[in-house]
């Protein structure tokens, strides 16, 4: 794979039992760029491994005036430094792609993993979490992946060094074979200390990502209460407690490389010392001294590796277990649930009901239901729930059956069909920048015009809006830019936008959030109106408490405590059901009894009449 053929059409199913396992998963799902790396790994540490021993030919071959030897010797130190220099090259080309392409594998991974659970990965994982993930975890993990193939080829030159000077001067190559395993492993102690200061660095640093990310999601509403100077205060604390781990992290680093460079010093030292007193007595030639002293030298640039190695193994098993975490997570609940088997169902024949066993909710084919739930949580998580997802709540089963569409479970659907299946959209939705026109580019049946489904959410308003900030020469709405996440428009105006996305597309079943929350009654009455007409003959099922909305739909059902309790029309339960009408009025407990006294007087006066009579 080169980076030029990035993104992977598919990109595997990771193996996300541990971080470990996830990271053994990535380097074999890229065994050629590691053996390609590892190739011009061992040419250049060859030549570098080789050097040494030039060296100690050609000081040989000065010291015995033979020219000839020494023009050898010249040649051989020019065939090592083109092994150098190009298989450095083509050793960091190669690892570099490892790298860029370890990386990219996770990010479409965690792409697929977000697109597959949607708005529940949130309510899963914490928010602050799947930013790390998504960005400074999936380095760390491309930053193990290519320092392998570099570390082993690094091995080979250490060995290759020690069994050359054995053969070369024993006398000396025994020292340092018995010293340089000493130096390779001497960090070995310190690595679980600087592995869990490291951990801690990122724990925090995950909170203070999650805190920024939520003052930054909620800096309008905090404006608005004075709040900003607080959150800020909160953020340095934060800041400052990440600061401080990274400095205790940093200086058990520290100390791991002061002792990856004090004992190759002091190996170097003793094979001086050594070797000066073994050419003093004759023992060896001064050409193998300096060969060997140039070995010992040498070593230091592969030994480096071993700390990389370790370092990059120490940063990047916690984030592989993070994203192994996040890969793990399925459609259903991760507490207990039953397997799920995705893809293995048809898709059922259009016109079925959608029916929820947990909850007993039916909506029938084609009909307009409404929803109403006193606890606004427990409607947004039945919504996903209608989506394929499961309702995530400890009061719940949660290993009930799937929800039924046709009488086929959802989450054996193959999750594109899912999708296209029942569109679900959540009271918080988003816009991307871009054009409106592009807002719209999305899979859709192609039955509903964008200009049907902006009428539809009354979105005259906001199309003029854009058009007037638009720059000079753009005619069209449809060609006015929005901003990132639709932040130069108002709640409602990003709600009504996002509504009209959503009849645009045309789904089967279309699952409606609180639509209406963020605009005023008058609009409301209109949106109501509006989808009502264009949504004729389709399922729609709409999460509400607003009067409005719920006088326009078929039927509706309300839900209490986690089951369904009555069905009927909006005026139906304003009657006759008072749990009803406390949750859509919001009645309190003694204004229901004022209504419930009031009734009874009334109905008194109504019987008296009628017997006067």
């Amino acid at each position: 794979m080169q980076i030029s053929d990035l993104p992977y059409p598919d990109p595997g199913v990771p193996d996300a039992r541990s971080g470990p396992r996830f990271l053994v998963w990535l380097g074999r799902g890229q065994i050629g760029g590691q053996l390609k790396s590892l190739a011009w790994g061992l040419v250049h540490f060859s030549g570098v491994a080789g050097l040494p021993y030039a060296v100690g030919l050609g000081v040989g071959a000065v010291v015995d005036r033979d020219s000839a030897r020494l023009l050898l010797v010249g040649g051989l130190l020019v065939l090592l430094g083109v092994a150098i220099a190009v298989g450095d090259a083509m050793l960091h080309r190669t690892a570099v792609t490892n790298w860029i392409t370890a990386a990219a594998r996770v990010q479409q991974l965690l792409a697929r993993k977000t697109a597959e659970l949607g708005s529940a990965l949130t309510r899963r994982v914490a928010a602050g979490e799947v930013v790390a993930v998504s960005t400074g975890d999936v380095e760390k993990i491309g930053w193990f992946v290519e320092a392998v193939s570099r570390f082993l080829a690094a091995v080979f030159a250490v060995v290759l060094v020690c069994v050359g000077l054995l053969f070369y001067a024993p006398e000396l190559g025994v020292v340092v074979a018995i010293g340089v395993p000493v130096v390779a492993l001497a960090a070995l102690p310190l690595l679980p200390r600087a592995t869990q200061r490291a951990d801690i660095q990122r724990d925090k640093a995950g909170k203070a990502t999650e805190l920024a990310s939520d003052t930054v999601a909620g800096l309008r509403v905090l404006r608005g209460i004075g709040g900003e100077e607080l959150f800020l205060s909160r953020y340095r604390e934060a800041s400052q407690e990440v600061r401080e781990a990274a400095v205790r992290s940093a200086r058990m680093w520290a100390l791991i490389s002061a002792v990856q460079v004090l004992l190759p010093g002091a190996l170097m030292i003793t094979v001086v010392w050594y070797g000066a007193s073994l050419v003093l007595d004759g023992r060896i030639a001064v050409g193998e001294l300096v060969a060997a002293f140039s070995a010992v030298a040498t070593l230091l640039y592969p030994l480096r590796h071993f700390e990389e190695i370790a370092m990059a193994y120490s940063f990047s098993r916690p984030s592989a277990k993070r994203a192994a975490r996040v890969l793990s997570l399925t459609r259903t609940d991760a507490a207990g649930a039953r397997p799920v088997a995705a893809g293995t169902a048809q898709a059922p024949a259009p016109g079925g009901d959608l029916y929820d066993p947990q909850t007993g909710l039916l909506a029938p084919a084609g009909r307009f239901t409404a929803v109403v739930c006193g606890d606004p949580d427990l409607a947004g998580r039945l919504a996903e729930r209608l989506g394929g997802h499961p309702m995530d709540d400890a009061a719940t089963d949660a290993d009930g059956p799937s929800v039924l569409l046709g009488g086929v479970a959802l989450d054996e659907l193959a999750l594109d069909t899912a999708r296209t299946l029942v569109l679900v959209q959540d009271k918080d939705p988003v816009l991307l920048s871009g054009t409106l026109r592009e807002l719209f580019n999305v899979p859709a049946s192609g039955a509903v015009e964008a200009g049907a489904a902006l009428d539809a959410a009354r979105c005259g308003d906001v199309l003029d809006a854009l058009l007037q900030a638009a720059p000079d020469g753009v005619g069209d709405p449809m060609d006015a830019r929005i901003t990132e996440r639709g932040r130069s428009l108002s709640g409602g105006q990003r709600q009504r936008l996002a509504l009209a996305r959503s009849l645009a597309t045309d789904p089967e079943v279309l699952v409606l959030d609180e639509p209406t929350s963020a605009v005023d009654s008058h609009t409301e009455a209109r949106i109501a109106e509006g989808v009502a007409a264009l949504r004729a003959g389709r399922t729609t099922v709409v999460m509400a408490s607003s009067p409005l909305l719920l006088d326009r739909a078929d039927r509706v059902v309300l839900i209490h405590e986690g089951t369904v309790a009555a069905i009927g029309t909006h005026r139906e339960l304003m009657r006759g059901e008072p749990l009803y009408r406390a949750v859509v009025t919001r009645e309190t407990d003694d204004e229901q009894r004022v209504a419930r006294l009031e009734l009874t007087r009334l109905e008194e006066e109504l019987t008296e009449i009628e017997e006067s009579a």
